[in-house]
């Protein structure tokens, strides 16, 4: 059987061997809207639990616009020139905008990727920031949470009047879906926050995973957050497979979130009749596989749809290494999932520890198989026993031993398929 999974940008073919009893999970959504122009100028103009944008633009001078960074495929170039040209009709001038690029904790866009996320044209005629975490001074101090998580966002998306953010919902590995809240913190947090909320404390609640936001406390957390940093209005898309809009949703940011949430779980979950013995899945190729950071994320979708004890084997070309310093270092050292976790109880949380946190919380309940050819040995640790040179190599060894008949379930977009067992 010859099978396709996303993988950087030309994706990734082989051949599986007869045996196993394959299903393939494709990525199911809407069908792209029809005209997604109209849909747009109807969004902006009546949007939902909120007055029209104009309207809340007019009398203000400034107005900030938080978008995702390189690693996350939204339509800014389609969603912004719409946005942009109400809040002119309002009165806020071009020098008046600024467009900030939420990082998070990763890497900074470069000149090439800014002309990539909001288009050449926008580019060169507005103000095109990226925020860096790593400057405290460079944040405005808003106090604490309820829980005590202390919140220091972008001083230059809060100095605005007007505060909005453009992002795309997609499930999550621990807020249960992206975009909105999201595009704030940590888009836009000082570590300060980051480390906090991507602490142990949040990490090992069970409903801090993909698809769950109604008892998820990280969601919680973040919604608090986002009304500190006065969050005005959200513009939230929905794509399909080929990475085209089916579903368009603004206003308030809670309740064009929440719409937007449940529009995906209604159009997109995939439902699977049992679990699999095996799961062969992908990071969804470019832009997510770019490093095993973010690679990370098609392993955690897996442990959904897998048995207790099952394999998860992970393709990611991770062209770009391994992720951050901190990241490569926290890998390197990397002996067992069980000492990794004993080791981040009662320490000061350390920068993207997170991820592979998640990872280690997987790595308990199931085997891990990985092939991720950007990569070295000596930089995965221990765990470069369990990776593979080759893809055929990696497939041979994640289904070695199966009895005939067992199940493998075959996922070509990785973190991209949201789905579930009945």
């Amino acid at each position: 059987m010859q099978t396709y999974f996303a993988f950087g940008k030309h994706g990734l073919t082989f051949d599986l061997p007869d045996g196993p009893a394959y299903e393939v999970i494709e990525s199911r959504s809407a069908s792209p809207l029809a005209n997604v122009s109209a849909a747009l100028e109807a969004a902006l103009d009546a949007p939902i639990g909120c007055r029209p944008l104009r309207e809340l633009a007019t009398g203000k001078r400034t107005a900030a616009i938080s978008v995702c960074d390189i690693t996350r495929p939204a339509p800014n170039r389609v969603t912004l020139p719409p946005l942009l040209r109400r809040l002119h009709e309002a009165g806020i001038p071009i020098e008046g905008v600024t467009i900030l690029i939420a990082t998070g904790l990763h890497r900074e866009a470069t000149p090439a990727e800014i002309d990539t996320i909001v288009g050449p044209e926008i580019a060169s005629a507005y103000r095109i920031v990226n925020h860096d975490a790593r400057v405290l001074t460079a944040h405005r101090s808003l106090g604490a949470t309820r829980r005590g998580t202390p919140v220091f966002i972008d001083e230059r998306f809060m100095a605005a009047d007007l505060h909005i953010t453009l992002g795309f919902i997609e499930q999550h590995l621990m807020l249960g879906f992206s975009g909105g809240r999201k595009l704030i913190a940590p888009g836009l947090a000082a570590q300060e926050t980051i480390k906090v909320i991507h602490s142990p404390k949040f990490m090992r609640e069970p409903m801090a995973t993909e698809g769950s936001i109604a008892e998820n406390p990280l969601h919680e957390e973040l919604l608090e957050i986002a009304r500190m940093a006065r969050h005005d209005f959200v513009l939230d898309v929905t794509l399909t497979q080929s990475r085209e809009i089916s579903g368009i949703f603004a206003g308030d940011p809670v309740k064009g979130h929440a719409a937007g949430v449940e529009f995906l779980r209604t159009t997109s979950l995939e439902r699977l009749t049992g679990l699999a013995d095996v799961v062969i899945t992908s990071a969804a190729g470019h832009p997510l596989d770019l490093t095993f950071y973010q690679t990370i994320k098609g392993i955690t979708a897996a442990q959904h749809i897998v048995k207790p004890g099952g394999r998860i084997l992970i393709l990611g070309e991770c062209s770009e290494g391994i992720g951050s310093p901190e990241f490569a270092r926290k890998l390197r050292e990397f002996t067992s999932y069980e000492s990794f976790l004993a080791g981040l109880m009662g320490v000061p949380v350390e920068v993207d520890q997170w991820q592979l946190e998640k990872l280690a919380l997987v790595g308990l309940k199931q085997e891990l198989f990985f092939y991720a050819p950007g990569i070295s040995s000596a930089e995965l640790g221990s765990l470069a026993s369990l990776a593979y040179a080759t893809a055929e190599e990696a497939v041979s060894a994640v289904l070695q031993g199966l009895p005939s008949g067992a199940r493998v379930a075959l996922v070509p977009e990785g973190p991209y398929v949201y789905a579930r067992v009945e």
